[in-house]
């Protein structure tokens, strides 16, 4: 069974930081595009970053760029999300995803795998 599993969501105050985690079960996970995304109240789902997991450059929305860091453990079949410099505007509940490949940009409609989501909290 495919499993997508998000930690590390939390209230923080701006300028803050939080380490957003996923760890996948279930499939290869090697060799598959694992993507970040997020949703605001009565916002659409915004992709924020990406990667190819086992060697893939990663790929990040403007939103995201020089802020937020995507990263993995093979070893582990986790994919982190590093959010630096916290903004109130960040606030959404997070999601991780899985695709078989990547396409720039990070569009939710490549992916077929998604995680139950973890909320981020940021205050001004």
């Amino acid at each position: 069974q495919v499993q997508l599993v998000e930690s590390g969501g939390g209230s923080v105050q701006a300028g803050g930081s939080l380490r957003l985690s996923c760890k996948a079960s279930g499939y290869t996970y090697s060799r598959n595009c694992m993507g970040w995304f997020r949703q605001a109240p009565g916002q659409e789902r915004e992709g924020v970053a990406q990667l190819l997991t086992g060697g893939g450059g990663p790929y990040y929305a403007d939103s995201a760029k020089g802020r937020f860091t995507i990263s993995e453990d093979n070893a582990k079949n986790t994919v982190y999300l590093q959010m630096n410099s916290l903004k109130p505007e960040d606030t959404a509940m997070y999601y991780c995803a899985a695709a078989s490949f990547c396409i720039i940009p990070v569009r939710e409609r490549n992916y077929n795998r998604w995680g139950q989501g973890t909320q981020v909290t940021v205050s001004s």
